[in-house]
């Protein structure tokens, strides 16, 4: 008979077996409870409010709290907050303040995401809470994803209820988006594991600045993934975003190792990332890794935010880019934001037929036969339902 172990024992092997083990039992335990409940931990102080709990990742050190969630590792004293906005220290142990709490809710069709292979025409439940561990000059979302989750107006959502918001509106999948999902880390695992014993599949929309063992922690309850890959200097990451490319490499491989479908955007602002033998190096690096089988979307930028002086991409960039990328050997390159271009459609890489034909985020015509394409049964790479 299988031996009998108790709560503490059994929340023990779950989480250290998962790699989260950056807290001590109790901090884990109080997590754990929290996800199997879905409801409201009351604050420790008048300094927290009800959409609080107790963050995973961090460590004690010698000046104070240190963040472990993302690279940024916000080393906090007492009361001050990480630069996400949504990571305070209180009574000496770190909290999130993104829990419960999206500011943005909505239906949308999951080609916005943008993902082209995975369940096309299907509808996603997406929700963000505000915050960032970015500060992307261009941000489109720059309201939401620039401020504290206590300067927004928020729902009342945990997530029992949005994965029972996501089944009585027939939505296949639960995406975690707008702002940036890494941020509401707590938030989005606990409602991805939910969803997942309920049928309901798992999208991260992300910038893939996380680190690595809550990545890994996160894959076994995500389906997929939409990473935008946003330059390929860290010189250009940082002063376009704030960031840096190697932890975004990093989390495309570990998502490929772990089995979660991916497909990765490269939005094109000209004059900052625009340079053709960037995107070449760019392709060589996603050749080299065995990502040529992933989608790479090449979005146009639009004026906005702190670039608003700047003029929308020309398509012949986004030409360039794409031909670049198809020559180097990458087999599925689309360029987003140009409706009507043609470039949104999937063409089998094989026989060069349009197997989906889409216009906008409406799929048209679909010639995908299980995963295969209709006319040379060539195996088409993704999750098609």
């Amino acid at each position: 008979m299988p031996k009998k172990i108790n709560k503490r024992e059994f929340l023990k092997s779950c989480f250290l077996g998962a790699g989260a083990a950056t807290l001590g039992l109790d901090a884990m335990e109080s997590w754990a409870s929290g996800l199997l409940k879905s409801d409201p931990a009351g604050p420790a102080d008048d300094k927290l409010w009800k959409w609080s709990r107790e963050a995973v990742f961090y460590a004690p050190t010698a000046r104070g709290i240190k963040c472990t969630l993302c690279p940024n590792m916000c080393n906090l004293r007492e009361g001050e907050t990480s630069i996400c906005r949504t990571r305070v220290v209180n009574g000496g142990k770190l909290h999130t303040i993104a829990y419960g709490n999206p500011c943005s809710v909505h239906v949308d069709p999951i080609e916005k995401k943008p993902l082209y292979h995975f369940l096309p025409g299907s509808r996603s439940y997406s929700i963000a809470t505000a915050g960032c561990n970015f500060a992307c000059r261009y941000c489109q979302n720059w309201e939401i994803s620039q401020v504290s989750p206590k300067d927004t107006r928020n729902d009342d959502l945990m997530p029992q209820k949005v994965v029972e918001e996501a089944i009585t509106g027939k939505c296949t999948t639960i995406a975690y988006t707008y702002s940036e999902p890494v941020i509401f880390y707590e938030y989005m695992y606990d409602t991805a594991r939910i969803a997942r014993s309920k049928g309901v599949k798992n999208l991260m929309i992300s910038n893939g600045f996380i680190n690595e063992k809550p990545l890994q922690m996160l894959c076994q309850h995500i389906d997929a993934a939409n990473i935008d890959l946003k330059a390929f200097t860290d010189d250009i990451y940082s002063r376009l975003c704030g960031g840096s490319l190697n932890p975004v490499q990093n989390t495309l491989k570990i998502l490929k190792s772990e089995q979660v479908w991916f497909e990765i955007t490269c939005l094109i602002v000209p004059g900052w990332n625009d340079d053709m033998q960037h995107i070449a190096l760019m392709c060589d690096w996603l050749l080299a890794n065995g990502l040529e089988s992933y989608p790479l979307h090449f979005s146009r930028f639009h004026p906005m935010y702190k670039l608003v002086r700047l003029p929308a991409t020309p398509l012949t960039t986004l030409e360039k880019a794409r031909n670049i990328a198809l020559i180097k050997g990458m087999k599925y390159v689309y360029i987003g934001n140009v409706p009507g271009s043609g470039y949104e459609n999937t063409v089998c890489h094989y026989c060069k037929k349009t197997l989906i034909e889409r216009k906008g985020f409406t799929i048209i015509s679909n010639h995908i036969s299980g995963s295969a394409c209709k006319f040379c049964k060539t195996k088409i790479p993704g999750v098609w339902g």
